[in-house]
């Protein structure tokens, strides 16, 4: 973005990121340094009128030389017939479209528009970064904030990587009597905390669930557990999360540990029993218990092998020994005959095949070795082992 400034050849592009990080300034210092004519329209409070007021005068300025870019807050809020309305203007260079939005523009914004402008990913600020805004702060007041060190951390956790929730924290503890430096917790009685940013229908619930599965996955249960504590600090169901929980059991750790589904189903059973806050500790205990349990997805890929396959063989009918001959002509015809009983068999298998007549057996379920799973695997060794050698 800054080789784009200098040479003052700018495209249009698109700021994603959290709300309060600078996204509408850097736009305006993109005008500024670049000569441009600066326009803002919210989509929020905008319309189609507004659009083809700002296109028009827009149309009129490049007439004299000048150059537009337009901002667009919260673009993600236009419908897909109002982000159309954008294209011919930005392809004849009418405007340099920069949009803001604090949705992911891979799921909010049109295809053609998206093809059309550059995705600038804006992060949160960090604690340094937001130390330098209480610096600037300081000095554009003229004065230090009345707060001790432990307070000024803690003033910078409140505004949640937001600097212009900062700023404005920042004026609330200006305004207090001067008479006295404050701790924490007097600072706490006097702003209000800020809930954490999430979202529960947008990116922020898919991404914190996506940070838990993984950490699961990973084997990381002290991270599981902090990504579990700020879904419920956000206000997520906890349902959600034990649903989501029961589904790592069985795609991440299935035969590995088959108590992890007997774990993950009680502590639904539990929050159900017990409600909040109380039964957020069984949930809790559940993500630990798939954290640590060993893994393996040889179950979830065995049955999405074995399904891919159903789907392609179609109907092939059983072998006709594995079917039950409850009629005469049933039985005439073959059905349950060579049928072996596992259950008198050495070991209770008799080392007979399943798979229909006209296919040959194949595999899908490999066991890790890890786990329960080890002994599983060498249960199927031998089973194999019977299997060849009747057939040798």
């Amino acid at each position: 973005m800054g080789r784009m400034v200098a040479a003052k050849r700018i495209v249009s592009m698109i700021l994603w990121g959290p709300a309060g990080i600078g996204k509408t300034t850097v736009a305006r210092l993109i005008a500024e340094h670049t000569g441009l004519r600066f326009e803002q329209l919210s989509a929020v409070f905008s319309g189609v009128a507004d659009l083809r007021k700002v296109f028009e005068e827009a149309k009129a300025r490049r007439r004299d030389g000048m150059g537009t870019v337009l901002f667009v807050d919260e673009i993600h809020r236009f419908n897909r017939s109002q982000q159309d309305a954008f294209l011919p203007y930005v392809e004849d260079g009418t405007i340099v479209l920069i949009g803001a939005t604090t949705e992911n523009p891979s799921f909010e914004l049109n295809p053609p528009l998206l093809s059309r402008a550059q995705v600038m990913v804006f992060r949160r600020l960090d604690d340094a970064a937001l130390e330098l805004l209480l610096i600037r702060g300081e000095a554009a007041e003229g004065r230090k904030l009345p707060l001790d060190d432990d307070a000024r951390g803690a003033l910078r956790a409140m505004a949640d990587g937001d600097g212009r929730y900062l700023l404005n924290l920042a004026e609330e503890v200006f305004m207090l009597p001067a008479n006295k430096v404050l701790d924490t917790q007097a600072l706490a009685e006097a702003v209000q905390k800020r809930a954490p940013i999430y979202d529960k229908s947008r990116d922020g619930h898919y991404d914190l669930i996506s940070a838990l599965h993984k950490s699961v996955r990973g084997s990381d249960p002290d991270a599981a557990l902090y990504w579990l504590a700020r879904m419920l600090a956000g206000g997520e169901d906890p349902l959600y999360i034990a649903r989501r929980l029961v589904r790592m059991a069985v795609e991440d750790i299935g035969l590995a540990d088959p108590q992890a589904l007997v774990q993950t189903l009680a502590a639904r059973e539990a929050f159900d029993f017990m409600g909040t806050p109380e039964g957020e500790l069984a949930i809790a205990q559940a993500v630990l218990y798939v954290a640590t349990a060993p893994k393996s997805n040889a179950a979830y890929s065995a049955f999405g092998e074995a399904s891919r396959r159903a789907r392609e063989t179609g109907s092939l009918a059983p072998p006709r020994k594995a079917v039950n001959a409850p009629t005469k002509l049933m039985k005439s015809l073959g059905y349950g005959k060579d049928y072996r009983y596992d259950h008198d068999a050495p070991d209770g298998f008799a080392g007979d095949s399943y798979f229909p007549d006209d296919m040959p057996r194949e595999t899908y379920y490999l066991p890790t070795g890890r786990g329960l799973e080890g002994e599983i695997a060498a249960r199927i060794e031998r089973w194999n082992k019977v299997r060849r050698d009747k057939n040798d």
